[in-house]
């Protein structure tokens, strides 16, 4: 039943979407991705490795945590302080999550209202029961962010409504905690990394990607997705050991990445409170943006926003990771994402003339994305919400005005 896994896995070292390859990243193969991100940094640290017989031995576990019992909102004065929340007005947030974020702008003023998305199937439940708590005041919608529009539009949500929206992207508290949910490599469980649940029984799995792509279609997805420099030594880890036991939980998959590299290597990486990182971290989260296809949704999330926010409406953006952020950066600059980074004055004449000769508009995949920055520089979390909420230590936040 992989065939069809590795003809995706092949044409997506080959085919990229131009408009995200640009910020870093491929598109994943459409044949493999059914097609979207939550709240803190999908990051573990420990030390994941389990011997061979013990991931035989692993039962399917229950989890006892209460879904908001670690949930933390990241940056939560610095949104406030940038969407401006104002009575009478109309939120969007496009990452519920665990309701953080909702709450604090709904208690903001009595006759605010917001409309809520999460991809997630238990963060869709949780909106449901918080939207009782304020009387027609919270809309909660369940899908994707290429997905909104259309469930707006089925709400009766016409564009230009929301004075405000928010974007948290990544995966949250709740799904690092649920072994089950299989995005933690210090808990073991089976791999699974969907963000929508089993909403959608055919989109592949993790487990699916690790055994089924061929070796250069997973090093292309580990240098692509997580930056990993030792993307090929852990593709050629990762086919050596499915070839002898199925790769199916993600303490197993953790032992075969750390086993891939020097033993001194195990810790020798450091995340932003100089705690060691495992050495596996990068590939956990690569996986998970190929899985959930998160960069593309995020840039079909941004357009979204754009066109249902009033002009001067105010977009909050959330990231915890480069590739997200450079998304994010590009679109709020109105810098089309086809273009290569960093090019040299000589460099943007020859682009500019070569596609005066192409006849091909230069922000074709932009459309009229236009916004003005509300800050200069990117905002990050001060030193005590580090301390305070670890996992929120990556965060950074732009906002924009829509023109």
């Amino acid at each position: 039943g992989g065939s069809w896994l590795r003809a995706a896995g092949r044409s997506l070292a080959a085919a990229a979407n131009p408009t995200i390859r640009a910020a870093g990243c491929a598109e994943p193969a459409t044949d493999l991705t059914v097609s979207e991100p939550g709240q803190a940094q999908c990051v573990e640290e420990g030390p994941g490795s389990l011997a061979p017989e013990e991931w035989r031995s692993c039962g399917r576990e229950k989890s006892s945590h209460s879904p908001r019992s670690r949930h933390k909102p990241v940056m939560v004065k610095e949104v406030l302080s940038y969407l401006a929340p104002k009575p009478g007005q109309i939120f969007l947030d496009m990452t519920f999550g665990a309701g953080g974020h909702t709450k604090m702008i709904l208690s903001q003023a009595p006759d605010i209202s917001v409309f809520a998305l999460d991809r997630d199937p238990v963060a869709y439940g949780i909106a449901e029961q918080v939207s009782q708590e304020y009387h027609g005041r919270f809309r909660p919608l369940l899908g994707r962010f290429s997905e909104l529009e259309s469930l707006l539009v089925a709400s009766g949500v016409a564009t230009d409504t929301f004075d405000g929206v928010l974007i948290d992207a990544g995966c949250s508290s709740m799904q690092l905690d649920v072994p089950l949910r299989g995005f933690a490599l210090s808990k073991d469980g089976p791999l699974d990394m969907r963000m929508d649940g089993d909403r959608y029984p055919d989109m592949p799995t993790a487990a699916d990607v690790v055994n089924a792509l061929d070796q250069q279609s997973l090093a292309s997805i580990l240098r692509i997705y997580g930056e990993e420099r030792h993307a090929k030594k852990i593709a050629a880890a990762i086919a050596q050991a499915r070839s002898i036991y199925p790769i199916t939980r993600t303490q197993q998959l953790a032992s075969i990445v750390a086993g891939a590299l020097p033993a001194s290597a195990m810790y020798a990486r450091k995340d932003l409170l100089q705690r060691p990182a495992h050495v596996a971290t990068k590939t956990f989260q690569a996986l998970r943006i190929f899985v959930n296809d998160e960069l593309n949704e995020l840039y079909r999330g941004l357009r979204t926003a754009h066109k249902f926010l009033k002009p001067q409406g105010r977009l909050v953006a959330l990231t915890f990771h480069s590739l997200e952020d450079r998304i994010v950066k590009r679109v709020f600059h109105s810098v089309d994402l086809s273009e290569r980074p960093n090019l040299n004055a000589r460099q943007k004449i020859r682009q500019g003339l070569r596609r005066q000769e192409e006849e091909e508009p230069c922000h074709s995949e932009q459309g009229n994305l236009n916004w003005s920055n509300i800050q200069k520089k990117v905002l990050t979390p001060d030193l005590q919400e580090v301390q305070e909420n670890p996992r929120g230590r990556s965060a950074k936040l732009r906002a924009a005005l829509k023109l």
